[in-house]
């Protein structure tokens, strides 16, 4: 394991904040994240466990340790002839662990292609796109308890996923650090492709496999989405809200327009960026936080930001979308 004190945290977060913490200690088995978790170190600090920083946002110098995962293992489990079970360390790069799965030509996962972030952090956040998201191909995740250092395994049931949500980020919040992931992928895959015009698009690359599949998506990511290596964010920084059947229907009278989807048969999902477009934030800036001037979920750092001024910006646009809407806009991204 690797130790430091009063590390810079600006590597560690896309938003590009120059922050620094106390203690950044880096191990590289589950092992070791044992020993870590029983260190006086840990024990008399406050404690924060990351990994590639993509949905964090620090307002402040983190007084205390941070803690990083170096487990980088792929790890064939299991294999049939339909499927193929893989065990990988919560450090991959979860994009890494996408272009593997394609270049096997193992299925369920081309569809996240480009999502920023490391493994773990995607267990615990549900991340989607493009109509699929990673718990359909999660089997368990393997886990420490942190007060305890205990191994256990949990069930995707017991994850208890739901949209961009799981059991890491509510009751368990805290509590344990996942070591790996482990998934189910498909040998012979069925294309998920009904979202928007996803299917016309892979097609003008080509025929339809996973190549093709992988290829489109990063290329639509690419236009929309700006690199967080030049301009810094996290991606999308709202959650698509989801509103009762009787709410949107008053709201389509008025927004006959109003882009939506299926939710459930009580619920309607509406694309946040559209409300936030609605209201004339894409490509507006305050201080040096700004709206993206193509994707209006995506919130940026036009150089030298703080967390303070990130969140400033934020909260504006919440305000705005509620007055116009009476929709609550929540954060996909954690303020530390």
């Amino acid at each position: 394991m690797k130790i430091y004190q009063h590390t810079s945290l600006l590597p560690y977060n896309t938003f590009g904040i120059d922050v620094t913490t106390d203690y950044f200690i880096e191990y590289e088995s589950a092992s070791d994240l044992q020993e870590v978790l029983r260190s006086e170190t840990v024990k008399k600090n406050k404690t924060l466990h990351i990994g590639g920083g993509s949905n964090l946002l620090f307002l402040n110098d983190y007084k205390g340790v941070i803690l990083h995962s170096a487990i980088q293992s792929i790890t064939k489990v299991g294999e049939d002839t339909e499927s193929v079970i893989l065990e990988v360390g919560s450090s991959v790069i979860w994009d890494d662990f996408v272009g593997y799965c394609v270049e096997n030509n193992w299925g369920g996962v081309e569809n996240l292609s480009l999502i920023p972030g490391e493994t773990g952090a995607s267990a615990v956040q549900n991340i989607g796109a493009y109509g699929v998201e990673v718990r359909e191909v999660i089997v368990e995740i393997k886990a420490i308890n942190v007060e305890t250092t205990n191994f256990k395994t949990f069930t995707r049931e017991e994850c208890r996923y739901g949209y961009r949500d799981s059991i890491f980020k509510n009751e368990l919040k805290g509590k344990y650090i996942i070591t790996s992931v482990v998934f189910k992928l498909e040998k012979k895959p069925v294309f998920r492709l009904n979202y928007q015009h996803l299917e016309d698009e892979v097609l003008k690359n080509g025929e339809i496999d996973l190549q093709n599949i992988r290829k489109t998506i990063i290329q639509i990511r690419e236009r929309k989405l700006p690199d967080p290596k030049i301009m810094g964010n996290a991606g999308s920084f709202f959650m698509n809200p989801v509103i009762s059947k009787q709410q949107f229907k008053s709201l389509q009278a008025s927004y006959p327009l109003i882009p939506h989807y299926f939710d459930s048969e009580t619920k309607e999902k509406i694309p946040a960026a559209w409300l936030i477009d609605q209201c004339g934030w894409k490509g507006k800036k305050i201080g040096n936080a700004g709206v993206h001037d193509k994707q209006a979920l995506v919130l940026v750092n036009l150089g030298g930001a703080t967390g303070a001024e990130i969140v400033f910006l934020a909260e504006q646009i919440q305000q705005s979308v509620k007055s116009k809407f009476g929709i609550e806009l929540k954060t996909e991204v954690n303020y530390i």
